[in-house]
């Protein structure tokens, strides 16, 4: 193998990194070409960035390696004699279980974890869609345990600093919403109106509404515009000291418990004298609905 160095950048593939032992100017030593290696004798990567394999994929791929076998070798690192770990090709491991197999083609490094933890992720996104929250993590990841600034982090995976801003702010969405990002039911577009919402009541009830009556992404800003909206009641008397901010928080299911009753948004606002709780209607009819009820 060549021992010629090459300068390269994660995110120009993996191929760029597995070319020799010494590509990106790291020390990525070859212990040999591709083996057949028992698959018993492999672990799990630790940094393995994706959460989900989704079983009926993993099944047609198991069906593909029965007929065809392995194509691409997976890339493990040696741990210690007769222990390897996977730097790449979970999914391809796996599929071979499933398969019945009980050696899998590997090519064999030796890598930092550091190392591992930056080849698993350029790995997977170049091979195989992560959902929005995986990439995002295993971004948090790299700025956490590779202490990368953002812009350090856009050149590793070949993205824009705004498109890794962005995922990185899907950290930030309440749950109800990470879980509606993560099964496609909003789309990034749909996440990044909802973050615009300081208040978190207001990110749910735009969430809400998103998938109720499925807003389009130009529709959800239009409401957001209304919700961000200065609200008169929130306007400051000179001279008065406003009151603390109340915390909301831990009125969230009786929240719930409301709409559920009334069948409409419920939404509690922080004032400048308290707050209120705001029932929504969607036209004249179900308003009258609404007076009905509470009458």
């Amino acid at each position: 193998m060549s021992s010629t160095k090459k300068k390269g950048g994660l995110g120009k593939g993996l191929s760029v990194l597995l070319s020799d032992a010494e590509s990106t100017g790291m020390d990525y030593v070859a212990i040999g070409s591709v083996t057949n290696i028992p698959i018993a004798k492999i672990q799990a990567n630790p940094f393995q960035p994706r959460l989900d394999f989704q079983e009926d994929a993993l099944r047609e791929l198991a069906e593909s390696i029965k007929t065809h076998g392995v194509i691409q070798p997976i890339t493990v690192r040696k741990m210690a004699q007769d222990k390897y770990q996977i730097i790449s090709g979970e999914r391809r491991t796996r599929a071979s279980m499933m398969a019945g197999l009980d050696k899998i083609p590997a090519y064999v490094r030796v890598a930092r974890d550091q190392e591992m933890l930056e080849m698993a992720i350029v790995e997977n996104l170049h091979r195989e869609n992560l959902n929005p929250f995986e990439i995002a993590s295993s971004y948090q990841r790299l700025i956490d345990e590779c202490n990368l600034k953002h812009e350090e982090l856009s050149q590793r995976v070949n993205k824009e600093r705004s498109t890794v801003s962005n995922y990185l702010r899907l950290l930030k969405l309440p749950e109800e919403a990470q879980m509606a990002v993560k099964e496609q039911l909003i789309s990034m577009g749909h996440a990044k109106t909802i973050l615009s919402l300081s208040d978190m009541t207001d990110q749910l009830t735009l969430l809400k509404r998103i998938l109720d009556e499925k807003l389009s992404v130009r529709k959800a800003e239009e409401l957001t515009r209304l919700i961000n909206q200065s609200d008169p009641s929130d306007e400051k008397i000179e001279g008065e000291k406003p009151n603390e901010k109340l915390d909301l928080r831990p009125y969230k299911e009786f929240q719930k418990t409301l709409e559920n009753k009334y069948g409409t948004q419920v939404n509690f606002k922080n004032s400048a004298n308290g707050g209120s709780i705001q029932f929504s209607f969607k036209d004249q009819k179900d308003l009258e609905r609404l007076i009905a009820r509470f009458a």
